[in-house]
């Protein structure tokens, strides 16, 4: 491992591996206003969501590292405590790479990158309207994290009210992650978007405990074959299943080949054995699995 301490290097070099590492960063798209009301559209990957009740989201705009000083939006909310953050999907992103030109105070970027703006009910700035979601904030606090060019500036809001285009609910009425098609920041000019196999569904304990990787058999846990993620997704269960459960499974022509294989020759099919788990384990099918692994087990 590389080791890079963040005095050996000068800031611009720092931010370019953090930014790199740290992604992909979602996008606050964040339009707020002056004090004499000049509207401001530009975007932020250091954001997120931090709190539910009451709703938070943050995001932090980085002081120039050329010459130390603050952006528009920063300036904004000290004088107005109010912001809309817009949610970037793949349609605007072209449209949000526009807008974050630099500039100069009281230039409205929504004329600029040919978005449209719409009035908010509870704040003074304008949403995006072709933004998939907008959250109306009230900003609480600016917390500034140094006075150096790059430091960031911490703006906290909360959440008012929210939007949400209902072009992107699924039957249920929840956001539907293929239909957003949301946009994350890489490093340096790159971009990831949120969709098709980019998106992918790990089952996460819940209310139940996994028994964990340390409670598999020593012959699961030291597979040659079996990777960390398979293991993980082996122990991600409440308790080890009993065969007899998971005789349904046995009926598959997969494990019923293996298992006449195993039969024949017990020897030398662990590998044979651990693939076709592995198979299944990245299929997301945990309990055929378990049904080849307790049913070569007990033969």
């Amino acid at each position: 491992m590389k080791s890079i301490h963040p005095t050996d290097v000068s800031a611009r070099d720092f931010y370019s591996h953090m930014v790199s590492a740290v992604v992909p960063r979602p996008i606050a798209f964040v339009s707020s206003v002056s004090g004499d009301g000049k509207v401001n559209l530009s975007p932020f990957s250091f954001f997120n969501a931090v709190s539910a009740k009451p709703p938070i989201l943050i995001f932090a705009p980085v002081n120039s590292m050329r010459d130390g000083s603050t952006k528009n939006t920063l300036d904004n909310v000290l004088e107005h405590d109010e912001v809309v953050v817009n949610i970037i999907n793949y349609t605007i992103v072209e449209q949000m790479s526009l807008a974050s030109t630099a500039y100069p105070k009281g230039v409205n970027e929504f004329i600029k990158s040919g978005l449209t703006e719409i009035s908010s009910e509870l704040v003074k700035p304008p949403r995006v309207a072709e933004a998939p979601v907008a959250f109306e904030c009230k900003v609480k606090q600016v917390i500034p994290l140094g006075e150096e060019g790059g430091a960031g500036n911490l703006v906290v809001c909360e959440v008012l009210l929210m939007h949400v285009n209902e072009d992107i609910l699924d039957e249920n009425g929840s956001i539907h992650p293929q239909k957003l098609d949301a946009v994350g920041r890489m490093g340096g000019n790159l971009y990831c978007r949120a969709s098709g196999e980019a998106i992918f569904e790990t089952l996460r304990p819940d209310r139940e405990l996994g028994i964990g990787v340390d409670q598999l058999p020593e012959a699961i846990r030291k597979s040659d074959i079996l990777t960390g993620s398979n293991l993980a997704k082996l122990a991600n269960i409440k308790a080890v299943p009993n065969l007899e459960d998971l005789k349904i499974y046995q009926e598959d022509s997969q494990i019923q080949s293996l298992l006449a294989q195993h039969k024949e020759k017990p020897a030398g099919q662990t590998k044979a054995i651990h693939s076709l788990v592995q198979e299944f384990l990245e299929k997301g099918e945990i309990q055929k699995a378990w049904a080849v692994l307790l049913s070569t087990a007990t033969r």
